[in-house]
């Protein structure tokens, strides 16, 4: 079981290819951790399959 955590979720895909790449190799990814969500960019949408925690939401103008 895997948790996974990186500073900063904005287009999810270095997360996901993470993700998969841990699938791979027989782990389970129990859920996705970031300090920071840039929500224009939703990033989370390639997330979809996975649980999701931000501390923090930073949106642009």
């Amino acid at each position: 079981h895997v948790l996974m955590v990186d500073d900063l979720l904005a287009t999810g895909g270095t997360m996901k290819a993470a993700c998969e790449m841990i699938e791979n190799a027989g782990g389970k990814v129990v859920e996705c951790a970031f300090i920071v969500e840039l929500p224009d960019l939703k990033g989370k949408e390639k997330l979809k399959n996975y649980k999701v925690f931000t501390l923090v939401e930073f949106e642009g103008e």
